[in-house]
């Protein structure tokens, strides 16, 4: 009769475990190691976010100063919000700069990124990388600071530069069109390096064999662009649009610093509206209130990118 080997033995052996189908469960103090671990994190969401979260849906529907007891007016805030001229121009000017801001960062990130791509060396390639990447990890305020004694009308390089071909001064800050045009070129130039970045990600993952397939099938340029790059790269389009929108509904930084909302309330955007509202005006239930909006706002726009994503991306 044959011996079986130690080995074979222990192989057979079949833990309790399996027979029941039930996991043994994890040591106490493995369980415990795992809270002490995640402590710092949960802590941190609990102070910074579910608190304040929680705190600014509540003071909503109180009007407070900060100075006397709050006062509960229902929805008293939200009524005055509504009738506000201010708020709604801030909400109309945020939605038009989204639209105009998102659509030329997606736009000149593509083209970049496209670029980048083609044939040229690594080295090259890793400089443009890095340099159109650069302008994102600076402080929004110190580049809107600096860019707004470029655009100077009286002594801003720009316009000296201008004065080289024979145009006037022009009141880029001054001007409600002015204003909006330079804010609009600093956020684009401050932010689509990220966005490049995605897109430079996305045109890595597609395969050379399907350029070179439907080179064979005859398709080049603008035809290979529109009916194979957009297709297997509109995942990646999803995602920046996504990020892009939501960081627009929230510009602060650039028009604060440039224009201060100006001139008059042509730059002003919906959460300079809730600084003003919470920090100048002392109306902490009114800012609450916007702040409110804005963010159903965004989780509006949000699930609408995600539910037109089901018919214009394609998981190939």
């Amino acid at each position: 009769m044959a011996l079986q080997s130690p080995t074979a033995t222990r192989a057979l052996v079949v833990p309790p475990e399996a027979k029941t189908g039930r996991r043994r469960p994890a040591p106490r103090g493995s369980r415990l190691l795992v809270w002490v671990f995640l402590a710092p994190t949960l802590i941190g969401l609990g102070l910074f976010s579910f608190v304040p979260i929680v705190g600014s849906f509540v003071l909503a529907f109180f009007r407070w100063d900060i100075i006397s007891a709050p006062e509960f007016v229902g929805i008293g805030n939200f009524v005055d919000l509504a009738a506000n001229p201010t708020v709604r121009v801030s909400f109309l000017n945020t939605v038009g700069f989204v639209v105009v801001a998102v659509t030329l960062q997606l736009a000149v990130a593509l083209l970049l990124a496209i670029l980048v791509q083609s044939r040229m060396p690594e080295w090259l390639r890793t400089f443009f990388r890095s340099a159109l990447f650069f302008p994102l990890v600076l402080s929004a305020a110190s580049v809107s600071l600096v860019m707004s004694y470029l655009f100077n009308q009286e002594f801003g390089l720009v316009n000296e530069f201008l004065g080289l071909f024979g145009v006037g001064n022009i009141g880029w800050l001054t001007t409600g069109f002015g204003a909006k045009i330079v804010v609009l070129l600093v956020y684009v130039w401050q932010n689509f390096g990220f966005t490049f970045l995605l897109f430079i990600g996305g045109l890595a993952a597609i395969p050379r064999e399907v350029y070179e397939a439907s080179s064979l099938d005859g398709a080049y340029g603008w035809s290979q662009f529109r009916n194979v790059t957009l297709p297997l790269v509109s995942p990646t389009m999803l995602v920046a649009s996504v990020m892009a929108i939501i960081s627009a509904l929230q510009i602060f930084d650039q028009p604060y610093v440039l224009t201060r909302g100006g001139p008059g309330d042509d730059t002003r955007t919906a959460v300079m509206v809730i600084y003003e509202s919470a920090f100048q005006q002392l109306d902490f239930g009114l800012a609450a209130a916007i702040g409110i909006v804005l963010t159903l706002l965004i989780m509006l726009v949000t699930a609408a990118q995600f539910r037109l994503s089901k018919r214009f991306v394609f998981y190939g």
